[in-house]
C-alpha cells in the first residue's frame, strides 16, 4: 500500500548494532576486525602461492584465485562500513554511497555463486573426463567462464540497484541493517514494492538455486564415476580433489539460501545477526578450507617457508 507522506531525501542512516551496549559493540568490533584481517591475509596468501608455484597454474587454482579476489572485494564493500558502525552507531550514508555499496555487494556476491558453479564443472571434467581435461578446460574456456560469472553479477547489480533506487523513500530513512541491503531498503519505500519483491525473489532463485542445481548435478555425476573406480585408493584420491570445493559450496549456498529464500522476518536484529554469517564468516571459510584441506596448497606453503613438502 502506498504511503502518501514522503519527501525527497539525500541520505540514509545505518542503524547497525546500535541496540547493543558499548561494551558488546566493542567486543564485536574486535572479533569482526580480527576475522576481516584474517580474510584479507588468507586470500592474499592463496593468491601469492598460486602465482609463485607453477604446479598450481591449473584451471582449478585459476578459479580459486579469481574467487579469492572476488571474496576480498566483497568483504571490502561491506565490513569497513560495519566496523565503523560498531564504533559510531547511526552513521550517515548518502544515497549515491548506499547505491554504490549495494552495487558492489551484488556484483561480487553473485559472481561468487557462479564461480563456485564453474569450479564444480571443472571438478566434473577432471573426474568424469580426465583424458580430455586439458582440452576442455583450456585457458580460453576458463577465462570465458570467469567472465560469464562476472557478467552475471554485473547484470544482476544493474537491475537490482536501478529498480530499488527508482523508488521514493520516506523522510525517516533509517536502514535497519549494518549495510545497504535490498530488503531493508524496500521497507523504507513510500510506494508499493510488490514488483520489486517479486523481482528480488526471482533473481535470488536464479543466482542461488540455479547454480546450486548445476553443482548438484555435477556432483551426482562425479560420485557415480568415483564409485566405479576399482581401487579404494583411487576413490580416496578422487574424493580428496572434490572435498574442499564441496565444503565451500555447502557453506556458501546454505547461508545464501537461508538469508534470501526464507520468508520475510519482522525481527530486523535477527536478520542482521544472520547476515554476519555470509558477510564475515563465509568469506573467511573459503580460503581457510582450501588451505587446510588441500594438500597442494599446503605443499606450496611449505616450499615457500623452506620446509619439506608433505609426502
Amino acid at each position: 500500500m502506498t504511503r502518501a507522506n514522503f519527501t525527497t531525501i539525500s541520505e540514509f542512516t545505518l542503524e547497525g548494532f546500535s541496540s547493543f551496549g558499548w561494551k558488546h559493540r566493542l567486543i564485536l568490533f574486535v572479533i569482526f576486525l580480527t576475522l576481516y584481517v584474517l580474510t584479507l591475509f588468507s586470500n592474499a596468501l592463496i593468491l601469492t602461492l598460486i602465482q609463485l608455484n607453477r604446479q598450481l597454474h591449473t584451471p582449478m587454482y585459476f578459479f580459486l584465485s579469481v574467487l579469492s579476489i572476488s571474496e576480498t572485494c566483497y568483504t571490502v564493500a561491506i565490513i569497513p562500513c560495519m566496523l565503523t558502525g560498531l564504533l559510531c552507531p547511526y552513521q550517515l550514508i548518502t544515497i549515491p554511497g548506499c547505491a554504490t555499496q549495494l552495487f558492489f555487494y551484488i556484483i561480487f556476491g553473485v559472481n561468487n555463486c557462479f564461480l563456485l558453479t564453474a569450479m564444480g564443472y571443472d571438478r566434473y571434467v577432471a573426474i568424469c573426463n580426465p583424458l580430455r581435461y586439458s582440452v576442455i578446460m583450456g585457458k580460453t574456456t576458463c577465462v570465458q567462464l570467469a567472465f560469464m560469472s562476472c557478467s552475471m553479477g554485473l547484470g544482476t547489480a544493474i537491475i537490482q540497484v536501478t529498480f530499488v533506487f527508482s523508488l521514493p523513500f520516506c523522510d525517516i530513512g533509517i536502514i535497519s541493517h549494518f549495510f545497504c541491503d535490498i530488503r531493508p531498503l524496500l521497507k523504507l519505500a513510500c510506494s508499493d514494492t510488490t514488483i520489486n519483491e517479486l523481482i528480488t525473489l526471482l533473481i535470488s532463485l536464479g543466482v542461488i538455486v540455479l547454480p546450486m542445481v548445476l553443482v548438484f548435478i555435477s556432483y551426482v555425476l562425479i560420485f557415480s564415476t568415483i564409485l566405479k573406480i576399482a581401487s579404494a585408493e583411487g576413490q580416496r584420491k578422487a574424493f580428496a580433489t572434490c572435498a574442499s570445493h564441496l565444503t565451500v559450496v555447502i557453506v556458501h549456498y546454505g547461508c545464501a539460501s537461508f538469508v534470501y529464500l526464507k520468508p520475510k522476518s519482522q525481527n530486523s536484529l535477527e536478520d542482521r545477526l544472520i547476515s554476519v554469517s555470509y558477510t564475515v564468516i563465509t568469506p573467511l571459510m573459503n580460503p581457510v578450507v582450501y588451505s587446510l584441506r588441500n594438500k597442494e596448497i599446503k605443499d606450496a606453503l611449505r616450499r615457500a617457508l623452506g620446509w619439506k613438502p608433505l609426502s
